[in-house]
């Protein structure tokens, strides 16, 4: 089946949708989504969007805590232009119908994050998330100029190569034509034609044996792009969220929000004392990558599972009002945590680099754009600072928007793309080989490629890595294409690209610590 559209949207979250409600007033939309069509990132963001609302805060405040959390490597162009936007973005949400907790002046409820200066967190209670995701839902559902194709699986963008031209990553001018896509539900591998294809894919956190990611987060966007030859940076910065709910088995992991610390919730040890103002002068405020290593390095010299965050001492009522997904949470695995603290430990969360992309959202590819946080926009730098994800999403689905509806009608469609080959291919005799290569991969990245690295863990996760890699390719030039196959190979490219972005670095910086080239910051 072939379709032809103006925009094709790969991905449901808040970038894909907002840059789909922009654009639809000009042209076709197509997204697609892998699985429903409300299963995001975005949906599981519970702390909030970071945003300028009024003072005493502003806009020079929010750009020194980006630039201090980025540790040195933010593009500080590119931290202005998004946080002078900031206001606009949010009043846009609002305007789609995006509700944010206000106090009983009638203002906004803003919290405060590890990292920040000032309130400035917009939340709806403890899954803002969701809230974001439902509005804009509401509002696509209602636009006649957008489809949605959900279970509908990415397998790679048109480019030259599949006309038959030979394309290297130092060629200029490689173009993008759309997409080839498994419909899952009739096992078809459909081609989707577009004029402007954009990539808001989310991220790879699946790539590890524990994340606080959907199970969707397996690294689609970057492993497409990067086998098209696009430009891929700042990939050894992965951010582990310091606070996920410690119950083994349970995948994803349940996210502890940073607003509980914002809040007044204080990071312990088991014994109950608190550790983290040997580390910081912030303590338990200060910014992910610092936190984590440190609650990292607490349980590896302690020989603990798990530390505390103890809300114990908050006042109860705002407690559950403010969080009450969380208390409920951890009221079915009987911790009632006004009264007891909740285990804790990191869970990797955020890819702050990704996708190369201009101030417009347009990667190194001709037609291909990339927003949300499969990109990298030069905002995050060395650590994203909480919160500024979904404002990035929001900013930059907005200019990549601006940028399209510009460019789109002098873009014609690409006729001569042939159809899906499978000459060859036959069903596969034992899916045991693919959960047992995941589960390798896990690990692999788990135990060498996590919170703290060296020279001899990388070398060797990218040896045991490499035989994966051929072993999955070679399985899938000769078996019947399956979601499972494609993320497995989606995800073992993420973790060589992580890999190989990690050996290159020669020096400890934000998220990427290395014993080799100790630091003067922990």
């Amino acid at each position: 089946m072939k379709r032809k559209v103006d925009f094709l949207i790969i991905g449901s979250g808040i970038a894909g949708l907002s840059y789909a409600l922009k654009v639809a007033k000009h042209g076709t939309v197509c997204m697609i989504t892998k699985a429903n069509e409300d299963e995001s990132n975005t949906k599981y963001a519970q702390g909030g969007i970071a945003a300028v609302m009024h003072q005493p805060d502003t806009y020079e405040k929010h750009i020194n805590d980006t630039l201090i959390a980025g540790d040195g490597l933010c593009d500080e162009k590119i931290v202005r232009m998004v946080v002078e936007e900031s206001t606009d973005r949010i009043n846009e949400l609002i305007k789609w119908g995006a509700q944010f907790d206000k106090n009983a002046s009638g203002e906004f409820d803003l919290g405060k994050e590890g990292g920040h200066s000032e309130n400035r967190i917009l939340h709806h209670k403890d899954n803002t998330g969701f809230e974001i995701e439902r509005a804009l839902l509401e509002q696509v559902h209602s636009n006649q100029n957008i489809e949605i194709l959900d279970h509908h699986f990415a397998l790679e963008v048109l480019t030259q190569h599949h006309l038959g031209k030979y394309v290297n990553s130092k060629t200029e001018g490689v173009e993008c034509y759309g997409a080839y896509a498994l419909n899952i539900r009739t096992q078809k591998i459909e081609q989707i034609l577009a004029k402007i294809t954009v990539m808001a894919t989310g991220g790879a956190g699946h790539v590890y044996g524990s994340t606080t990611n959907p199970l969707i987060a397996t690294g689609d966007g970057y492993a497409m792009v990067y086998r098209a030859k696009g430009k891929l940076e700042g990939m050894e910065f992965v951010q582990f969220h310091p606070t996920a709910l410690y119950n083994p088995g349970e995948r994803p992991a349940f996210l502890i929000t940073e607003a509980m610390r914002g809040f007044g919730g204080i990071l312990k040890t088991v014994d109950g004392n608190e550790f983290m103002h040997k580390y910081d002068k912030r303590a338990s405020l200060a910014p992910r990558d610092i936190v984590a290593r440190a609650i990292d390095h607490e349980m590896k010299t302690r020989g603990d599972n798990f530390v505390h965050l103890d809300c114990t001492h908050l006042n109860t009522d705002e407690l559950i009002k403010h969080f009450p997904n969380i208390y409920n949470k951890c009221k079915q695995l009987g911790i009632d945590f006004t009264k007891q603290p909740i285990p804790v430990v990191p869970a990797a969360h955020y890819i702050c680099g990704g996708i190369k992309v201009n101030t417009s959202g347009q990667s190194s590819i001709k037609n291909l754009f990339a927003i949300g946080e499969c990109s990298s926009t030069g905002l995050h730098g060395a650590n994203r600072l909480a919160s500024n994800s979904l404002l990035e999403a929001v900013v930059y689905s907005h200019r990549a928007a601006v940028k399209s509806i510009k460019n789109f009608s002098a873009i014609s469609h690409c006729e001569k793309i042939p159809d899906w080959n499978a000459e060859g291919t036959a069903s596969p005799e034992e899916m045991v080989l693919l959960t047992e290569s995941l589960r390798e991969v896990h690990s692999i990245m788990t135990n060498y490629v996590g919170i703290v690295r060296s020279n001899l863990r990388l070398k060797r996760a990218f040896d045991r890595l490499l035989i994966l890699h051929n072993e999955t390719e070679n399985l899938y030039e000769r078996t019947t294409i399956s979601p499972k196959l494609c993320e497995l190979r989606n995800i073992i490219k993420a973790a060589y690209i992580i890999i190989k972005a990690a050996m290159q670095r020669k020096n400890s910086i934000g998220l990427h610590y290395n014993i080799d080239y100790p630091s003067t910051k922990f």
